[in-house]
C-alpha cells in the first residue's frame, strides 16, 4: 500500500513539474512525503502472509503429526461426506498425496438427479427419436451389443443451485434474450409513435378516419408495445431440456447428454458410471459445473451426480484436500480418499430428506466396492426428541453394528444452552459432536483483524447440553477456513465459516488417527478413537458447554492410541441409562431446585455388532471400575464391578446452597483401576440449572451493569411465574463510547419439544448509553435462559444492564376453536402478575381444506440404493390428491400427522411435489411446511405424497392418509370480540381497551364470521372446512407483533398469538324465492309436471341431434324445428353438429351459422343490453332469456367467421377473396355490440380473425389470456406462431424450447 501511494505522488510531482502548477512549496511537500514514504517501504520489512491460519492445523497438532510422521496422512482412509456434494473438479480434490483419485464414489441420494430412463428404444438408420421431440443421432463409436437405448430428458435449471440459476439465467438473458428483445421493443415502440404522428397530422387536415381497420391498426401497434413490454416484464426462462440417452456398452453403463440441444449426442456429454470410470465434465462451458452419473433399476434410472451448493465441496477440503505444488493449504488429512453423498434435495432448497439420509447410510453400511471408514456430516436440524425415530435406528446401525466413525456439527444456534441439533442429539450417544472454534491465527489469516483476541468458540456455536443431558458437544475445532469451492462459483476458494467447517476438521483427525492405527495394524473401534479424542482434548478456559471435552489434538490422540492398545474395553461402548426414562445423562432444568434429587444410573457394557460378536469375548470382559466427581454438590458411589452385564448406582443430587441464577455442569467419570492412566472410560454429564425463583414484586428481575469483553457470555436463568405470558427484556450500555454487539438469545425446554418451539434471538447493536427493550413469549412453570453475549470479534469492552419484566393476559383456552353453528364463543383472560391493558383483535388469515387420497399404492424400491445390507428392501408409499385453486392463491400442503417431524420421525421419510395439469412439476416440500408455500394460478393440480419405510404393513396402514392444504387469505378477515354475550347476540358494542387489575379476569365473546363476506364467499367453502388465524389481547402493539428472527429464518414464537380455528358447520343460505298463497300445491305440482316433461322431451331430441350420424341428425334436426320452429337450441345444435364434422361441412355451417343469427331479434338485445337498470318484477326471468339468445348469436357468428378464417388462414393475404374479408369484419362488428374480443366465448374467433386481417400483435394478447387460463399443447402452439409471424423469434423460441418440460411424459421421481 505504501509503495502504491509512493508512486502516485510521484507522478502528481512530475505532473506539477511539466504543468508549472503550484507552489515550490507544495511541490517541496509532495516530494518530501514520497521519499519519506519510499524510505519506509524499502527499510521495513514485509511480514510474512499467515498461510497457516487459512485452513488452521497447527492449534490440532495436525502440524506437528505430520511433521513427526508424515504416513499418518490419511492414507488408507476413506471419509464419506454426507453433505450438498462434492466437485472432483475443485482445487485439491483431485488426488492423494499417494497419487490415487481423491474423489472415488459420487452419490446423489436425494433423486433430484434422477431421470426416468424406463423408456426404450432402438436406433433406425442410427437416429433416436428422442423425448424432447428431437431426432438424435447416435454416433457410430458407441460400442452397444443389445442394440437398446434407454431415453429421458432432464432440465437443467433442476440439477443447479440457486445461485447458478440466478447466473445462468441472467447471462442466457443477456446473451440470447436482450440484443433481439431490446431491438423489437424499440422499432415498435418507433412505429407507434409514427402512427400516432400520421394521426395527428391527419386530424389537423381533417382527414381523419373512424373506421374499424384503422382503430384496429392503432390498437395493433399499442398491444405490441405493451406484449413486449410485458414479456420482459414477465420473462421466465424454464431453462435448456436435455435429452438423455442410456445404454450398456458390455462392461459399463454410458449415459450421453445432449448439450447441444441439436440431437448431436457427438458433440454432448458422454460419461460412465463415475464409481468405475471416475469421469466426470462440465453441463456446459458457461456453467462449470462439473456432473457424474449412476445408473440403477436395469437402466431405468439415471441418476445425474451434481451439486446443490457448494457447502459440500469446502466441507471435503477442510477434511481432506491435497495440494502437490502448496502443501501449506492442504487439508487435515491430505492422504484419506472421499466417497461424496448428497444428502440435500435441490428441489427444497439443499435440505436433507429423510430418503436422501436413509440412502447415505445404507451405502456406508457395507459396500461391496470400498470400506468407509468416517462419516463427515455438516446438517441438521433440531428434534422434538431423540430418544426414537427411523432414522435413528439405522444410525445406530451405521456406527454400533459396522464399525463407522461418526462426526458431526454441532449446529449454529448459539449461544444459549441445549441447542445442539441431530445428529449429535441422536438416541445413540456414539457420533461425536463438534463445536466451532477461533483462534487468533484465524483471525488474522481469516478475518484480517486488526488485533488478536485470545481464542474462543464463536458466539454463535450450539451448546450443550442435549435435552437429554448428554454433552451434546465432544470436542471442538477449528470453525473457519479458505478453502476450495466448486468450480461453478468461477473462484478458486472461499471463506466459510461455522460448525461445519469445525466437524470436517475433526473428520479429517479421526482420519489420521485410523490411518495410524491401520498402518501400525493396531485393531481399533469407533469407541477407542472417540475415548482417545475426549481423554486427549486440550480443555479450554471457556464456556465448557460450548467445548465439550475440549479442542481436539489429534497428535495427542493419535499417542494415547498407540500407546494404549489391544485392551479389553477397545471394542466396546458403555450405554449409559439415568432415571426412569433412560436418557444420555442427567439435566435437571424445569424445577425449583429447592431440595435434593437421586436419580438412578444405569451402566451396560456392548461389544461392536453385539448380535454377531464373539461368545467368548463377553464372557471375558470384567472391569473394576473407579468413579469420582469433583463437584461438591454431587454425591456417587466410588468404584464399580462390570462383568458384560448391565449395572446400576444411585447418584445424589443437593442444589441447596448453589447459587442462583446459574447453571451447573460436573460428571461422574469412570476409569479402569488397572490402567487409569488411559483416562475415561465412561462419564455420566451432570447439568442442573439453578433457576431464580423470588422475583421483585412476583415479576421483575435486574441484572446490575457486567462487563462484557470479546466472546463473554452471561446467562440468568429465571423460573418463570405460572400465569406469565410474555416478558420484556431492557439492555442498557455504558461506559463504551463505539457501538456494540450482542446476541441475544432466551430459551425455554419444554418435555418433547425442540429448542426452537419457545425460543428469542436477536442481534443488538447498542450506542453508549443507549437501551433497547424486547418482547419474548414465554410459558410459565419452565425455566428461562436470557442468554447475552458479546460478538466473537468485538475488539472494545462494553458494560450491559439488564432488565426482564414478566407479564400475563392468559386466556382460559390456549387454542380457541369456534363452530359457525355456536355463533358465539367464550374465552377469559386473566391478567395474573400485573395491571395490564387488554384491547382483544381477532383475525383469520388462511383457509383450510382436507383432501383425501384419490390413489394409493405401495411399492418395493430395492436395489443398491434401497436396500439395507442383510437383504432387507425398502418400500414406499405413493399418495395421490387432487387440488382444484377457483383463484390466484399462496398455498401450503401439510401432511398434519407427519408434519414437523424428519429426524425423529416414525417414518424413513416423506416428500410430496405439486404438479399442475400438465404434470409439470410447480414446487415441493419436506415435514417442515411452514417453510415451503407455493403461489398457484387458477387451475387443477395433482399433489403426490411419497412416505417410505422398511415395514410395508405401517405404509398401508397410511393409505387414507388426509392432506390439508392452507390457502393464505387475500386479505384477513377480523372477528368481532364483545365484553358480553348479549352484546355478541345483539351486535352491539364492540369490545375495547380495558384496564384490568391483578388477578381480574375479562370474559370475551368472539362471533362466527359472515360466510357471505367479500373475502371468504369466493372460497367454495363446505361443512368441515376450516378457517384458521389467530387471538391476540395486549394493547401494546409491540407485543402483539413482537417476532424473532434467528440467522436462519424467522422464529416463530409470537408473545401474544394464540391459534384460532372457526369450524364451517353450515353454508350461506340462498334467499328463497315467494310464492302466491293462494296457488294451490296440487296445481302447482300439475303444472309444473306437464311443462318440465314438454321441455324435456324438446331438450332431449335437442341432445341427440349432435349424437347421431350425419343423417339422422338431420332428420331429427327437422322434426324438431316442425315442431318447435323457434326453439333456438335446436338450430344451435345442428350448427354443432355440423361444425363437429370437418372441413367438409364449411359451407354448410356457414348456411346454418347464418339461419340461426337470422333466427334473433337482435333489436330487443340491444335494448336489453343497453338499459341500465330493470325494474320488472321479472327481471331475472328476462336476463336469463336474454343471456341465452345472446350466446346462441355469439356462438353462431363465432363458427360462422371460424369457418372462414379457416379457408383464408392457408392463403397468402394478396390471395384471400375481398368478400370474404368484408363477411369477417362485418362478423367482428357484430359480435363487438355485445362482447370484447377478450370475453372467452369469442376469443377464438378474434385470435384467427386478427390473424386474418394482419393484426397479430392483437391476436397474440388473445391467445396469450388463452394460456393464462390454461396452458394446453395446443394454445402453445397457437403462441409460439403468433410470436413468430410477428418477427420474436427469440419469444418462440424460449416457448418452444421449454415445451418438453412443459408438458413432461410422466410425473417427477421421488
Amino acid at each position: 500500500m505504501r509503495i502504491w501511494i509512493s508512486n502516485i505522488i510521484c507522478r502528481i510531482v512530475q505532473k506539477q513539474a511539466r504543468t508549472g502548477r503550484k507552489s515550490d512549496h507544495y511541490t517541496k511537500s509532495l516530494r518530501s512525503f514520497a521519499t519519506t514514504t519510499k524510505m519506509a517501504s524499502t527499510t521495513e520489512p514485509l511480514g510474512e502472509f499467515p498461510f497457516w491460519g487459512l485452513l488452521p492445523r497447527k492449534e490440532t497438532g495436525v502440524v506437528s503429526l505430520l511433521s513427526k510422521n508424515s504416513n499418518f496422512d490419511g492414507r488408507g482412509t476413506v471419509i464419506a461426506i454426507f453433505d450438498s456434494g462434492v466437485d472432483p473438479g475443485a482445487p485439491g480434490l483431485q488426488v492423494t498425496t499417494e497419487g490415487k483419485v481423491k474423489v472415488i464414489d459420487r452419490i446423489d441420494a436425494s433423486g433430484a438427479g434422477d431421470v426416468d430412463t424406463s423408456t426404450v428404444v432402438e436406433a433406425t438408420d442410427g437416429v433416436i427419436a428422442g423425448l424432447t421431440g428431437r431426432k438424435l443421432k447416435v454416433p457410430e463409436s458407441w460400442v452397444n451389443p443389445s442394440g437398446k437405448f434407454h431415453i429421458g430428458v432432464k432440465s437443467a435449471y433442476t440439477l443447479y443451485p440457486q445461485r447458478l440459476r440466478d447466473r445462468i439465467i441472467k447471462d442466457r438473458k443477456e446473451k440470447q434474450w436482450d440484443p433481439v428483445h431490446k431491438i423489437l421493443l424499440a422499432e415498435a415502440q418507433r412505429k407507434l409513435q409514427l402512427l400516432e404522428n400520421n394521426k395527428s397530422n391527419g386530424s389537423s387536415n381533417g382527414a381523419s378516419s373512424n373506421s374499424l381497420i384503422d382503430k384496429m391498426t392503432k390498437e395493433d401497434a399499442e398491444t405490441r408495445v405493451s406484449l413486449l413490454n410485458s414479456l420482459e416484464k414477465k420473462y421466465n426462462d424454464l431453462g435448456p431440456a436435455y435429452d438423455c440417452v442410456l445404454y450398456h456398452d458390455g462392461d459399463v453403463w454410458r449415459a450421453c447428454i445432449d448439450t447441444s440441444e441439436r440431437g448431436e449426442l457427438e458433440s454432448g456429454i458422454h460419461l460412465g458410471e463415475y464409481r468405475v470410470t471416475q469421469q466426470w465434465a462440465s453441463l456446459t462451458p458457461t456453467d462449470q459445473y462439473n456432473i457424474s452419473i449412476n445408473v440403477h433399476n436395469d437402466g431405468n434410472i439415471l441418476e445425474i451426480v451434481g451439486m446443490c451448493s457448494s457447502h459440500g465441496t469446502h466441507v471435503a477440503s477442510i477434511a481432506s484436500a491435497n495440494f502437490p505444488d502448496a502443501p501449506e493449504r492442504n487439508g487435515v488429512a491430505p492422504g484419506a480418499q472421499i466417497v461424496s453423498i448428497t444428502i440435500g434435495d435441490n428441489r427444497i432448497g439443499s435440505m436433507e430428506t429423510g430418503t436422501a439420509l436413509a440412502r447415505a447410510m445404507m451405502r456406508v453400511m457395507e459396500n461391496p466396492f470400498y470400506k468407509v471408514d468416517v462419516i463427515n456430516m455438516s446438517y441438521g436440524e433440531h428434534a422434538h426428541w431423540s430418544n426414537s425415530s427411523r432414522l435413528g435406528e439405522l444410525a445406530h446401525e451405521v456406527v454400533n453394528k459396522y464399525g463407522v466413525i461418526w462426526v458431526s456439527s454441532a449446529g449454529n444456534h448459539g449461544p444459549a444452552l441445549a441447542t445442539v441439533g441431530v445428529p449429535p442429539d441422536f438416541q445413540s450417544d456414539s457420533i461425536i459432536g463438534v463445536g466451532a472454534y477461533v483462534s487468533p491465527d484465524m483471525m488474522t489469516a481469516e478475518y484480517s483483524m486488526i488485533e488478536k483476541l485470545p481464542g474462543c468458540p464463536y458466539t454463535w456455536s450450539s451448546r450443550g447440553p442435549t435435552a437429554d443431558g448428554a454433552r451434546g458437544v465432544t470436542v471442538c475445532a477449528p470453525g473457519g477456513a479458505i478453502t476450495s469451492v466448486p468450480t461453478f462459483t468461477l473462484r478458486s476458494n472461499q471463506l466459510m465459516n461455522g460448525t461445519s467447517m469445525a466437524s470436517p476438521h475433526t473428520a479429517g483427525c479421526v482420519a489420521l488417527i485410523v490411518s495410524a492405527v491401520k498402518l501400525k495394524s493396531i485393531p481399533y473401534s469407533p469407541y477407542s478413537v472417540r475415548r482417545a479424542i475426549q481423554n486427549t482434548a486440550m480443555g479450554l478456559d471457556v464456556d465448557v458447554f460450548a467445548q465439550g471435552h475440549g479442542l481436539i489434538q489429534v497428535d495427542r490422540a493419535v499417542e494415547h492410541i498407540l500407546q494404549h492398545c489391544n485392551s479389553i474395553e477397545d471394542k466396546v461402548r458403555f450405554t449409559v441409562e439415568c432415571g426412569s426414562e433412560r436418557k444420555k445423562g442427567i439435566h435437571l432444568r424445569n424445577w425449583l431446585a429447592d431440595k435434593p434429587v437421586d436419580m438412578s444410573v444405569t451402566v451396560e457394557p456392548v461389544l461392536l455388532d453385539d448380535t454377531r460378536a464373539d461368545a467368548n469375548q463377553k464372557l471375558s470382559f470384567c472391569m473394576e471400575m473407579v468413579l469420582t466427581c469433583n463437584a461438591p454438590w454431587i454425591r456417587s458411589p466410588s468404584c464399580l464391578q462390570m462383568s458384560y452385564t448391565a449395572r446400576s448406582f444411585q447418584v445424589s443430587i443437593d442444589p441447596r446452597g448453589l447459587e442462583r441464577g446459574r447453571v451447573y455442569f460436573a460428571s461422574v467419570k469412570a476409569y479402569n483401576a488397572s490402567n487409569v492412566e488411559k483416562g475415561i472410560m465412561f462419564e455420566v454429564p451432570i447439568t442442573i440449572v439453578v433457576p431464580v425463583v423470588d422475583l421483585l414484586h412476583g415479576y421483575k428481575y435486574t441484572c446490575p451493569a457486567e462487563v462484557f469483553r470479546a466472546g463473554c457470555v452471561r446467562r440468568h436463568f429465571l423460573y418463570v411465574p405460572v400465569e406469565s405470558t410474555w416478558a420484556t427484556v431492557t439492555l442498557k450500555s455504558s461506559h463504551s463510547e463505539k457501538c456494540q454487539r450482542f446476541t441475544l438469545h432466551a430459551v425455554q425446554l419444554k418435555p418433547d419439544c425442540s429448542v426452537k418451539t419457545i425460543e428469542f434471538y436477536k442481534v443488538v447493536n447498542l450506542g453508549c448509553n443507549e437501551s433497547s427493550t424486547f418482547v419474548l413469549g414465554v410459558r410459565g412453570g419452565y425455566a428461562l435462559e436470557v442468554c447475552l453475549a458479546r460478538w466473537w470479534s468485538s475488539l472494545v469492552d462494553g458494560q450491559v444492564e439488564i432488565d426482564i419484566d414478566f407479564h400475563s393476559l392468559r386466556p382460559s383456552h390456549d387454542e380457541v376453536t369456534l363452530f359457525c353453528s355456536d355463533g358465539v364463543q367464550r374465552v377469559d383472560v386473566r391478567a395474573g402478575l400485573r395491571p395490564e391493558e387488554l384491547s382483544p383483535q381477532a383475525y383469520l388469515k388462511h383457509h383450510t381444506q382436507v383432501l383425501t387420497p384419490t390413489e394409493s399404492k405401495v411399492e418395493v424400491l430395492g436395489g443398491l440404493r434401497d436396500t439395507i445390507p442383510g437383504g432387507r428392501p425398502v418400500y414406499q408409499l405413493i399418495l395421490s390428491y387432487n387440488l382444484s385453486v377457483s383463484k390466484a392463491a399462496e398455498v401450503t400442503p401439510k401432511c398434519a400427522l407427519l408434519s414437523d417431524v424428519l429426524y425423529e420421525s416414525a417414518f424413513e421419510s416423506q416428500l410430496w411435489m405439486l404438479f399442475d395439469h400438465n404434470k409439470q412439476l410447480i414446487g415441493s416440500g419436506d415435514a417442515y411446511c411452514t417453510k415451503y408455500s407455493l403461489k398457484l394460478e387458477k387451475g387443477e393440480y395433482t399433489i403426490r405424497l411419497h412416505v417410505r419405510h422398511e415395514r410395508p404393513d405401517l405404509l398401508e396402514k397410511l393409505s387414507d392418509l388426509p392432506l390439508t392444504v392452507l390457502t393464505k387469505l387475500s386479505q384477513e378477515v377480523k372477528l368481532d370480540v364483545y365484553t358480553s354475550f348479549n352484546a355478541a347476540v345483539t351486535c352491539g358494542k364492540k369490545a375495547q381497551s380495558l384496564s384490568l387489575g391483578t388477578g381480574a379476569v375479562q370474559p370475551l365473546y368472539l362471533t362466527a364470521p359472515s360466510l357471505t363476506d367479500k373475502t371468504l364467499k369466493g372460497l367454495g367453502l363446505t361443512p368441515g372446512q376450516a378457517l384458521l388465524g389467530t387471538l391476540s389481547f395486549a394493547k401494546d402493539e409491540q407485543v402483539r407483533k413482537a417476532v424473532s428472527n434467528h440467522k436462519f429464518g424467522p422464529i416463530r414464537t409470537m408473545p401474544d398469538q394464540y391459534p384460532l380455528r372457526v369450524v364451517v358447520t353450515e353454508l350461506p343460505c340462498k334467499k328463497r324465492s315467494s310464492t302466491s298463497a293462494t296457488t294451490s300445491p296440487d296445481e302447482k305440482k300439475e303444472t309444473k309436471t306437464q311443462t318440465e316433461y314438454l321441455e324435456a322431451l324438446r331438450d332431449l331430441q335437442t341432445a341427440w341431434i349432435a349424437k347421431l350420424d350425419c343423417e339422422s341428425g338431420e332428420q331429427l334436426h327437422k322434426e324438431l324445428m316442425a315442431a318447435h320452429p323457434e326453439h333456438l337450441a335446436g338450430q344451435l345444435a345442428r350448427l354443432q353438429a355440423l361444425d363437429a364434422g370437418g372441413a367438409q361441412n364449411r359451407q354448410a355451417v356457414i348456411a346454418q351459422a347464418k339461419q340461426v343469427v337470422a333466427s334473433v331479434d337482435i333489436a330487443p338485445l340491444l335494448a336489453f343490453y343497453g338499459t341500465k337498470t330493470d325494474t320488472r318484477s321479472d327481471a331475472a326471468k328476462i336476463k336469463t332469456q336474454m343471456d341465452k339468445q345472446r350466446n346462441t348469436l355469439l356462438e353462431a357468428h363465432c363458427r360462422h367467421g371460424s369457418a372462414l378464417c379457416a379457408d383464408l388462414i392457408p392463403l397468402q393475404p394478396s390471395e384471400r377473396p375481398q368478400e370474404s374479408t368484408e363477411q369477417l369484419d362485418a362478423i367482428a362488428v357484430e359480435i363487438l355490440k355485445f362482447v370484447e374480443p377478450s370475453d372467452s366465448k369469442v376469443i377464438g374467433f378474434f385470435a384467427s380473425y386478427y390473424q386474418i386481417r394482419g393484426f397479430d400483435g392483437l391476436a397474440a394478447r388473445l391467445i396469450q389470456r388463452q394460456c393464462e387460463e390454461k396452458w394446453t399443447r395446443e394454445n402453445e402452439a397457437k403462441f409460439t406462431e403468433a410470436y413468430t409471424r410477428l418477427g420474436w423469434t427469440h419469444a418462440a423460441s424460449l416457448i418452444a424450447n421449454s415445451h418438453p418440460l412443459r408438458f413432461p411424459t410422466s410425473f417427477t421421481l421421488f
